[in-house]
């Protein structure tokens, strides 16, 4: 589906460098919406702690550009999230955890339309229940899941009720494992609605990780689309943040052998395929023994009597 292709291309990560090797990584994601004269403007939206608590002046995005050959590179550039006495220059929901920033024509290479936002309406239309699946694109642990810095997808269902009217609802829970970097990463379903061809429906920004007395819940917390497009219906009139060009490559993770341990040598091999071959010729003997016993059965047991029609 297109939309989907279109939204992992949206949905970049987020970093600040805090020294010693160590930063601190978000997920975002751009949407294009009117801006007060009416005219198109990309906004990049992320949960607001995200932002709160990168204390830099700059915030690293991590876009993707394709080369003349088709392979896509990591291409970020630095956009300025505070001014010079450190004051936000993002808009914040006032009571909810999102964030939005607009940046300049021509930075985002890829933006989802602001009406692929789900509404109160929409979330009603939509019937959710708790069970129902739903998609989440983030960095976890700050991973991505290559070197071109495309997002990680992972599925969830919803794990409480009721969801609408968000007024009411403003957050609903997800049951998928979250990590540290999946902050602000966009949740979705894919959808009909009134008959028209399934199409992907934001329906809210992955706020929070549930955790009691230090354990993992594995639950995730989901603040409802609903107050995104209130958070940028408060920053009609907002300047575009300054963008620099940026460099950087990004940490992947190793992936694990499947078993681990020491590689056997050629005796250890050898003996393996012995007893293994016993094994095999242990059940084939009972197999024959089975068949034999049942043909000998069959000869002399008496056949049964037949009643008469």
């Amino acid at each position: 589906m297109s939309e989907l292709i279109d939204l992992i291309h949206a949905t970049v990560r987020l970093e600040q460098a805090r020294g010693g090797g160590v930063s601190t990584v978000g997920t975002g994601f751009v949407l294009s919406a009117p801006d007060a004269d009416g005219r198109p403007q990309t906004i990049l939206v992320t949960a607001d702690h995200v932002f709160k608590r990168m204390p830099g002046d700059k915030v690293k995005v991590g876009f993707r550009v394709a080369g003349d050959d088709g392979a896509w590179r990591y291409a970020p550039v630095s956009v300025r999230i505070r001014g010079a006495e450190g004051e936000p220059l993002w808009t914040a929901h006032p009571m909810q955890d999102v964030a939005a920033i607009a940046l300049p024509d021509g930075v985002p290479r890829a933006a989802l339309p602001v009406a692929r936002l789900a509404t109160s309406q929409t979330v009603s239309r939509l019937d959710l229940e708790p069970g129902d699946e739903m998609m989440v694109l983030g960095y976890p642990q700050g991973f991505a899941s290559n070197a071109a810095g495309f997002p990680i997808l992972r599925a969830g269902r919803v794990a409480s009720y009721p969801l609408s009217p968000p007024g009411r609802y403003p957050t609903f829970m997800l049951d998928v494992s979250v990590y540290g970097g999946n902050s602000g990463g966009p949740v979705y379903v894919v959808r009909s609605i009134n008959g028209r061809p399934p199409e992907v429906i934001l329906t809210g920004v992955l706020t929070q990780e549930f955790r009691m007395n230090d354990n993992r819940l594995e639950i995730g917390n989901v603040t409802q689309a609903a107050y995104v497009a209130e958070t940028l219906s408060l920053m009609k009139g907002a300047a575009a943040a300054e963008v620099t060009p940026a460099t950087g490559v990004l940490p992947q993770a190793d992936p694990m052998p499947s078993a681990g341990g020491v590689e056997p040598t050629a005796g250890q091999r050898l003996r393996e395929g012995w007893n293994d071959l016993m094994v095999d010729i242990g059940v084939l003997a009972r197999r024959a023994w089975i068949v034999a016993r049942e043909t000998v059965l069959g000869w002399i047991t008496p056949a049964p009597r037949r009643a008469g029609a």
